[in-house]
């Protein structure tokens, strides 16, 4: 109940404000020289240009749009301050019939400006960029080919071997211990059919084990 109480007498107020407005405009226009139906179309053209103000207002705040909203106040404002007894009606000085004058011609261009300006529409955000979906190859094998096949496996790069330390030279054998070692192995073979091993020339040498391996060598 309280609210609508409170928009009727919003209403009312804007209803009083409007037509003392209007009527101030109707006023000052006669005093400047404009009689008859032209001093009742200069507060529909002070009217008219808010309204155009208030509807680009709604969808933009420009700057275009608060001067001309500027100019409309200062239209119907100066107009009630001018009737408000400090303005002699009766002598209007020229400045203000030159510029009632040329009042229509004003809000005709802010009202042009108004309407046929465009706006600047609000950057649209940017998409998230979505996820590339997941195929299930064993589910959807139709799309299969379409899936990037896995590229090879990198190389794994072998460590270099370790350098082998080449064997140490074997003692010298002197030829006449080879060739009587010779004789010693064609017998031990005569006599058992088999060939003499490093621990039997050893023995039958009476020589160390690494003199009798590098000369067993020799034999093979």
């Amino acid at each position: 109940m309280s609210r609508s109480i409170r928009i009727d007498a919003v209403l009312i107020q804007a209803v009083i404000a409007g037509a003392l407005s209007f009527a101030h405009l109707h006023d000052l226009a006669e005093a400047a020289g404009q009689t008859g139906w032209k001093a009742w179309a200069y507060p529909v053209s002070v009217d008219l240009l808010l309204v155009a103000v208030w509807r680009r207002l709604r969808t933009e705040r420009s700057k275009l749009a608060w001067f001309w909203f500027l100019v409309a106040l200062f239209a119907s404002l100066g107009a009630n301050i001018a009737t408000a007894g400090l303005l002699d009606l009766g002598h209007v000085p020229a400045w203000l019939r030159i510029l009632v004058a040329g009042w229509p011609a004003l809000a005709f261009l802010g009202g042009t400006l108004l309407a046929h300006t465009p706006t600047d529409p609000a950057p649209a955000p940017e998409p998230a960029p979505r996820p590339a979906p997941v195929v299930d190859r064993h589910q959807h094998p139709e799309h299969a080919s379409e899936i990037p096949a896995p590229g090879p496996a990198p190389a794994l790069t072998q460590a270099p071997a370790p350098a082998v330390s080449p064997k140490s030279p074997g003692p010298a054998v002197p030829p006449a211990l080879v060739d009587h070692a010779r004789k010693v192995a064609t017998e031990h073979r005569t006599r058992t059919g088999t060939d003499i091993d490093t621990a039997t020339l050893r023995a039958r040498l009476g020589i160390p084990e690494d003199l009798a391996g590098a000369i067993v060598a020799q034999l093979a």
